[in-house]
């Protein structure tokens, strides 16, 4: 499908043309064994970030950028899905499609952007995006609404904010927005120079917008360009959360701090990372109607990142990328931030096993051969005070040979856990690490979800996550604990085979 800056088609026959193209290969892609069970996919074809969540009417909405083409990058579409559970997700029609001068273009399109219930009218802020014959992009704010839920409408007085302010540049996107008093505010990734921005707008009425200033940027040590940005309240601070392009390691950084929306400014005093993983990117919190505040990322990485190599080798069988599970953010007792994965996923187990006081020695099985899954969810809780183990942690996703494994390790002298899937599946590379925050004497807890082609892992009271994907052959589900260099007590080991959320 070839789309051309300037031009304009009708809305319906862009979103009717793209349907038509889901529609004609998504049976054969649901049928891969590779595809995730439990973890949100769009129907066939591309996805990156997650849009618009939002709790709408007593459901749960998310939006994402997709191209309904191919399994590749292409034009952005904004895939549309509704949930009522968190766990079991609707697809539902293609929400936008490039129609409009604004955000027609084949490597451009309808960005990154959120949703906001505007007097029970679904309303979605969105960045259109062309590239003028010059090679200028020009990117947008603009707005699309809908009564039903479903179907969207594109304002006819778009853009809404047809360029950046002069604390900004042509790099202008993802906005976020949210109501404060009786005024809407959004918030605007930026950059000028090598300096990542958060711009801050206000409006009446979610048309008209007035620019308020920088509310917070980097001090030169955060990133060139702060993508996806997200401001929200949590207790009696704020958090400032964003995917900092050009900042080494780091995928997705929060700031806690405080806000005056006299001045228009963020001040934070404490930083930390969202996931320590390779693939978590991008993502968006939204208040539920139990008053949670949940955030879903997306599970891969960009070109720019110093570890891709590829996409991964998904895009054959006609699809690529995935959601992470949602998880609740939380203040801990020391203003850092804690993401646990939602209660809901829970109506996923089934099969479970449970042992206490196991002793592993270095060299000896230690769980049984029928605990192995593909979809597992897994707890366990490693005494390491007395233990004379150099290294402890889990097998996953092995051969029974073990000449293909995943391998989570603590090591005890340096503090750090690290996932290495160099050996997971012929294709994955490298190791990621993260030093934890427990101290010497404490247990070490980990709660791990492994779903086909990605494992989440949860640690520190849930201060520390890491999200990582892995491809390994399906037949490749063997699971055990190990110890290196001495023996270790399990104090106890939770284990549920997962059903299916499709």
């Amino acid at each position: 499908m070839s789309l051309a800056a300037g031009n304009r088609i009708p809305h319906r026959e862009a979103l009717l043309k793209a349907e038509q193209s889901i529609a004609k290969i998504k049976d054969a892609v649901s049928r891969d064994l590779t595809r995730l069970k439990y973890h949100f996919m769009a129907p066939a074809y591309w996805i990156n970030d997650p849009n618009g969540l939002i709790f709408y009417k007593g459901e749960y909405h998310l939006f994402y950028q997709h191209y309904p083409y191919g399994a590749e990058w292409g034009s952005m579409h904004w895939g549309h899905a509704k949930s009522k559970d968190l766990v079991h997700w609707e697809h539902l029609p293609i929400a936008l499609a490039p129609s409009e001068p604004y955000d027609l273009h084949e490597r451009g399109g309808c960005f990154s952007g959120s949703a906001v219930d505007d007097n029970g009218v679904l309303t979605v802020l969105y960045t259109g995006t062309i590239i003028q014959e010059d090679g200028t992009v020009v990117q947008s704010q603009c707005v699309a609404t809908s009564e039903d839920g479903i179907t969207f409408q594109k304002y006819e007085g778009n853009p809404v904010i047809p360029g950046p302010p002069e604390d900004g540049s042509a790099a202008f996107r993802d906005p976020k927005v949210w109501k404060h008093g009786d005024s809407w505010y959004m918030v605007v990734g930026s950059r000028k120079g090598d300096i990542g921005k958060a711009l801050l707008y206000r409006s009446p009425d979610l048309r008209r917008w007035d620019y308020a200033g920088v509310l917070a940027e980097s001090d030169g040590t955060m990133g060139y360009m702060w993508e996806c940005p997200d401001f929200f309240p949590l207790g009696d601070r704020y958090v400032l959360m964003f995917s900092p392009m050009g900042m080494g390691l780091h995928k997705t950084v929060y700031l806690v701090g405080d806000m005056d929306y006299t001045t228009g400014r963020f001040v934070w005093d404490t930083m930390g990372d969202v996931d320590f993983g390779f693939e978590y990117y991008a993502p968006q919190s939204f208040l539920d109607g139990q008053g949670r505040r949940i955030i879903i990322g997306w599970l891969n990485a960009w070109d720019w990142m110093p570890w891709f190599k590829n996409f991964g080798p998904t895009a054959k069988n006609h699809w690529c990328g995935a959601m992470s599970l949602p998880r609740v953010v939380e203040l801990d007792k020391n203003g850092r931030l804690k993401f646990t994965p939602v209660e809901e996923l829970g109506v996923l187990r089934r099969d479970s096993y449970h042992r206490e006081k196991l002793v592993v020695r270095p060299g000896v099985r230690t769980l049984p051969d029928y605990v192995g899954s593909d979809c597992l969810e897994i707890k366990v809780e490693f005494q390491l005070d007395g233990s004379s183990a150099e290294e402890v942690g889990l097998i996953l996703r092995a051969a029974k040979d073990r000449n293909k494994q995943t391998l989570l390790v603590y090591n005890r002298t340096t503090n750090e856990l690290r996932l290495d899937r160099t050996q997971s599946d012929g294709w994955s590379e490298g190791i990621q690490t993260s030093l934890l925050e427990r101290s010497g004497s404490d247990p070490l807890r980990l709660h791990i979800f492994v779903d086909t082609s990605v494992i989440e892992v949860y640690t520190d009271d849930y201060r520390t996550v890491m999200t990582n994907n892995i491809y390994p052959d399906p037949a490749n589900v063997d699971l055990d604990i190990f110890a290196e260099g001495g023996s270790v007590t399990v104090n106890s080991i939770d284990i549920w085979k997962l059903l299916s959320a499709w």
